[in-house]
């Protein structure tokens, strides 16, 4: 029998065969169809939101959170002119691929809706424009505040009402604490009175002590206001004729893995070391001296030639959000922008107001600065004002200080919403205390809000000291 005729399976397979060939044919049809179907619908609709990210509680406590957007498809670039934010606030924005940011200059208010509008977004290849919003509420705020007692020092954790307070790290002797973005940085001194650093992370759990330049005073401790850095000025326990370190300025990360690293000292070749007073420069890896010698300085952390200033008096502050610096020459305030040094006379507030003291400028570039000016019968000091005084000089009272009170430190929040205002009250009978930074022993912080009429404008009133939104240590 011949094998070469087919078979009735041979001719079964190959009509299964052409049925799928003609199946499959078909069904790549329809999905390349439904394909250029979609695909062309999208871009009739334009690009629409598939995802929305914001950090709301990193949002009220620092500068440089983000809303980031991610569409269905690849944007063309959005320009800063499309973008409503409600209420409003200072941002930038960028565009990358499918995803574009809202970025804020600033800390956002606190218990606040807020509203991101993005009109005419496109995608790269044009087609239909879209408009993408997102409404979001930010969190109450919470501050650390440190009290002394007999034999027990608390740093603790409260919302702006005052009603909570949590205790999260507690110590026989603390001097002074700051907050960083991820972790507290606590001051201490042991029994043999030198100074120890501890870290913890914010609800004070898993501490540790950071190594310091060897055993000594540590002073002036500082936080810079985003990242994990730190700084303090350092002086040898020993020092004497003989010599020794004295009020060395050294910086310390907090980040992953770095804890344990030796700090970095900073020092100015060729003249006085010696700090006696200084600040972190926002969004910088730079610090502002004032040394013993009178000479401001601009350095940085990581090194590079210092840039000299001239000489001052004092260092005010820095803007939160800015390069702009408020320092007291000899002959009156200057505003520095320290990216450019260039510099000019801040204008003075009418003499009928008071005597200027403090001066603490508020965050963004708008030459606004909380300023205190003490009324005098002679050298009788009669009351207190703190007031909101604008680029031009024009001033607007938001406190009064009573006579028999004494105010300490004045501090702005992040935001620029608030300040906190460190009163010691019926100073006569208010003695202070035995600390290397002394200070009277009943404190209490006044927060007021800067966008309020006196005198309706206090928030809430918390017994202690050194609220977190300050940058540096009370005088006293």
């Amino acid at each position: 029998m011949s094998t070469d005729r087919p078979t009735r399976r041979t001719h079964a397979r190959r009509r299964r065969g052409r049925a799928f060939a003609t199946s499959f044919a078909i069904v790549v049809g329809v999905l390349a169809a439904v394909g250029l179907g979609g695909a062309a619908l999208t871009t009739a609709q334009g690009p629409r939101v598939t995802d929305v990210q914001i950090d709301t509680a990193a949002a009220v406590a620092a500068s440089g959170s983000r809303v980031l957007f991610t569409t269905t498809q690849s944007l063309a670039e959005v320009s800063p002119e499309q973008v409503t934010v409600s209420p409003a606030a200072d941002f930038t924005v960028d565009t990358v691929g499918r995803t574009v940011g809202v970025r804020f200059a600033l800390p956002l208010w606190d218990a606040t809706d807020y509203t991101v509008t993005i009109s005419g977004v496109t995608g790269i290849g044009g087609g239909q424009s879209a408009t993408i919003t997102e409404d979001f509420t930010t969190p109450a705020l919470e501050v650390y505040l440190l009290q002394r007692g007999e034999g027990k020092d608390t740093v603790f954790r409260t919302e702006l009402a005052g009603d909570a307070a949590v205790p999260v790290f507690t110590a026989p002797h603390i001097e002074d604490f700051r907050a960083t973005s991820g972790h507290l940085v606590v001051a201490t001194r042991d029994d043999a009175d030198l100074s120890e650093l501890i870290v913890t992370e914010r609800d004070g759990s898993d501490p540790r002590t950071l190594p310091l330049p060897g055993d000594g005073m540590v002073t002036n401790l500082q936080s810079a206001d985003r990242g994990d850095l730190i700084g303090y000025t350092f002086t040898d326990a020993d020092i004497g004729p003989a010599g020794g370190r004295e009020s060395v300025l050294h910086t310390a990360s907090l980040g992953a893995g770095r804890v344990d690293d030796e700090p970095t000292p900073i020092t100015i070749d060729g003249g006085d070391s010696r700090v006696e007073d200084w600040r972190f420069v926002p969004g910088t890896d730079s610090v502002l001296l004032l040394t013993f010698d009178g000479a401001l300085t601009l350095a940085s952390a990581a090194g590079g030639e210092p840039v000299a200033l001239g000489n001052a008096v004092g260092i005010h502050g820095i803007a939160r959000g800015s390069t702009e610096a408020v320092v007291e020459r000899v002959d009156g305030l200057a505003r520095i922008d320290l990216a450019t040094a260039d510099e000019e006379k801040l204008p003075g507030t009418a003499p009928g107001l008071g005597q200027p003291g403090a001066v603490t400028p508020l965050p963004g570039s708008t030459g606004a600065t909380l300023r205190v000016l003490a009324h005098l019968e002679g050298f009788t000091l009669l009351s207190t004002d703190v007031a909101v005084v604008d680029a031009e000089g024009a001033a607007r009272t938001v406190f009064t200080v009573a006579p028999e009170d004494t105010l300490l430190q004045s501090c702005i929040s992040p935001s620029g919403r608030y300040a906190a205002l460190l009163l010691a009250p019926d100073t006569v009978d208010n003695p202070y205390d035995g600390y290397a930074l002394p200070l009277p022993t009943r404190l209490e912080t006044h927060v007021i809000a800067l966008d309020g009429e006196v005198p309706d404008n206090e928030v809430v009133a918390l017994a202690g000291f050194d609220i977190s939104w300050c940058q540096n240590a009370t005088r006293g």
